[in-house]
């Protein structure tokens, strides 16, 4: 499987996308909405939770992150 990076306008990404060989299983698409109709405590990525991974026991304090670890 390949990442592409599409940019531009609507219709130049439908383009792009329709040119691109192969088979398109999903396609992740940022949407800019108007400032004032985003409220401030909305959390843009609440929607991708469900395909985030959940990975625990990784220490990433300030003090964990520049403090060696053996054999460094």
């Amino acid at each position: 499987m390949k990442a592409h990076i599409l940019t531009g306008s609507k219709t130049e990404i439908a383009e792009s996308v329709a040119r691109l060989q192969g088979e398109i299983r999903e396609a992740i698409v940022f949407v800019e909405e108007a400032v004032d109709s985003i409220p401030a405590e909305a959390d843009i990525f609440a929607e991708m939770e469900p395909f985030t991974v959940k990975a625990g026991g990784a220490d990433d304090s300030r003090e964990s992150l520049y403090t060696r670890m053996e054999g460094e």
